[in-house]
């Protein structure tokens, strides 16, 4: 449950009524995961990758090669990523939108008109993803990631310039700031945008990109842990870093990650994918969209939905549960932040806490106590009677 921790002595879990997620906790341990360590505020890429059991500072190299990943674009090393938002600047290049009013008429039609661009020795691949987001690939000779943001990151202030942050990025800065100039040129003259500006829709008349990062192929979850996997999610990120440790990646009609998500399809899937998979990761993004909106009340009915939807069926299918966040999204803050996650494991032979609900108050005292992300997968092993003993 993305972003499901909170701040407070009570909680959108400590609120939710959750009978499904009760039980297994009754009859779990519980505790509190770091995902990457205390006091460390973790992005959604990083905390994904630690939970996986790959070390983000050996593994991770940017966010972009997850967006792109779960975009559905194949990547070979030394391709480089961003991560894009289709926004709306005015005629002296301010950015009035930086999710281009987040309507998503036309924005297919726009990025294919995108795709494919050539600029000098350097392919430029694009992809929507969900709502305003997309991804970009280059590929060619000569690139690198050390190279800044064109998105400024906040409406006002005029469409930045990408620059070098090494030697290395100034092709890649070039490239980038050429393709962003060409894209606004054909933007600006396409059907889809008329009819957006028509419809009273703001143009979707720019990309932002940010979020550079250089692909590089790590091993596989199958080679590193011998258990074939496959990710159910709706976000591209999550579809992504899934996809980057190699776990397939069905898509799941109905699942948006969004609030909108159908958990009902998401349960659906996890029932088809018991039969040809070892272990399933499920991810739903609602909870995390509904702590960076600010709606708490909004965030404790999505877990209510979580649990009714989606828990009740996952709760006697597998060997091993484990249900947790990646970070925390308290609504009081509207952002990640560095307070740990609650945790529930549960297997037959686990020894029981006292905790009675997952939620914030209950775990902090449970049997596993304070672990971090990259603690997860040995448990996992474990429990499955597959882990390596260190010493004799």
């Amino acid at each position: 449950m993305d972003g499901v921790g909170d701040r407070g002595a009570e909680t959108s879990l400590s609120r939710a009524r959750t009978p499904h997620l009760d039980r297994l906790a009754q009859a779990g341990i519980t505790g509190m995961l770091h995902p990457l360590g205390r006091g460390i505020v973790p992005g959604s890429d990083t905390s994904h990758l630690a939970i996986f059991g790959y070390d983000p500072h050996v593994f991770y190299k940017g966010r972009g090669a997850f967006e792109a990943f779960g975009a559905g674009l194949e990547l070979k090393d030394k391709d480089v990523a961003f991560r894009t938002n289709f926004g709306t600047v005015d005629r002296n290049l301010v950015v009035t939108d930086r999710r281009a009013g987040r309507d998503p008429f036309g924005l297919d039609e726009l990025y294919a008109a995108l795709n494919g661009m050539r600029i000098s020795d350097i392919t430029v691949r694009v992809k929507h993803t969900v709502e305003h987001r997309g991804a970009l690939v280059l590929s060619g000779p000569q690139l690198s990631a050390a190279v800044s943001n064109t998105d400024p990151h906040e409406v006002g202030v005029k469409l930045l310039r990408a620059k070098a942050t090494a030697p290395e990025g100034e092709k890649t800065a070039l490239v980038l700031n050429e393709f962003t100039e060409k894209a606004m040129r054909i933007l600006a003259q396409h059907p889809a945008n008329k009819l957006r500006t028509e419809q009273g829709k703001m143009p979707a008349n720019v990309v932002l990109s940010r979020g550079a990062g250089i692909y590089f192929k790590p091993p596989s979850f199958a080679e590193k842990y011998g258990l074939k996997a496959v990710c159910i999610a709706g976000g591209a990120l999550y579809k992504g870093a899934a996809r980057y440790v190699g776990m397939d990646v069905p898509d799941v009609a109905g699942a948006t990650g969004t609030t909108a998500t159908d958990l009902g399809a998401k349960a659906a899937a996890i029932q088809r994918a018991v039969v040809g998979y070892d272990f399933v990761f499920t991810h739903v993004k609602g909870t995390d969209a509904c702590g960076h909106d600010g709606k708490a009340d909004l965030k404790r009915q999505m877990i209510e939905r979580i649990d009714r939807e989606l828990i009740v069926v996952v709760a006697d299918l597998f060997d091993i549960i484990v249900i947790t966040g990646d970070h925390s999204t308290p609504p009081s803050a509207k952002h990640h932040t560095a307070d740990p996650v609650p945790i529930l494991f549960w297997h037959a032979d686990v020894r029981p806490d006292r905790a009675t609900r997952l939620c914030e108050s209950e775990c902090m005292t449970g049997g596993l106590g304070q672990i971090v992300g990259l603690d997860i997968m040995n448990l996992v092993l474990d429990y499955l009677g597959n882990a390596t003993m260190f010493g004799e």
